[in-house]
């Protein structure tokens, strides 16, 4: 697997196959900064139909909400400014017509936490559902996924693989 620049346009490296829920593709790259990674998740957005669940993972300090505040403000629920962690809130709501939720499951450690979120009332109707630290909680729901791992490189690069 082989690193592209993001200086190649966003949306030549947000395939159409990650529209289909049984497609598979791997595509991995490095930004170098935050605004390089805020810029794809607008470009990235611009892929993604509700419903649709965006995975995000890794480890602490890898951009996850940077890269949220791309995608959101790209959905056009939220200027960047205003997506912010929701570490201790857990969850916030963007958008009002077309909402996009986004959720932080750092501190889930298990399904009656996951519970008292009220994330259950996201799937009554096609909405996007960004979910921080997918991993600690695997989730199987009836909407396509798309699976985003961040890495810290160093300094300001972080590596982006979507599967």
């Amino acid at each position: 697997m082989s690193d592209k620049n993001i200086t190649t346009p966003p949306s030549a490296l947000v395939p159409t196959a990650l529209t289909t829920p049984d497609a598979v593709a791997i595509i991995s790259f490095v930004t170098h900064s935050a605004e390089e990674t805020t810029a794809w998740g607008r470009e990235f957005a611009q892929r993604l139909t509700a419903p649709a669940l965006v995975l995000l993972t890794g480890d602490l300090g890898t951009g996850k909400t940077t890269l949220t505040k791309g995608i959101v403000a790209g959905l056009g629920a939220a200027n960047e400014n205003d997506v912010t962690s929701p570490t201790f809130t857990l969850v916030h709501v963007y958008g009002k017509s077309k909402k996009v939720f986004h959720a932080d499951l750092y501190r889930i450690e298990s399904f009656r936490d996951f519970e008292t979120l009220g994330m259950e009332d996201m799937f009554d109707e096609p909405a996007i559902a960004i979910l921080e630290w997918s991993e600690r909680f695997p989730l199987e729901a009836p909407w396509p996924q798309v699976r985003i791992r961040l890495e810290h490189l160093g300094q300001d690069q972080r590596r982006i693989t979507v599967y």
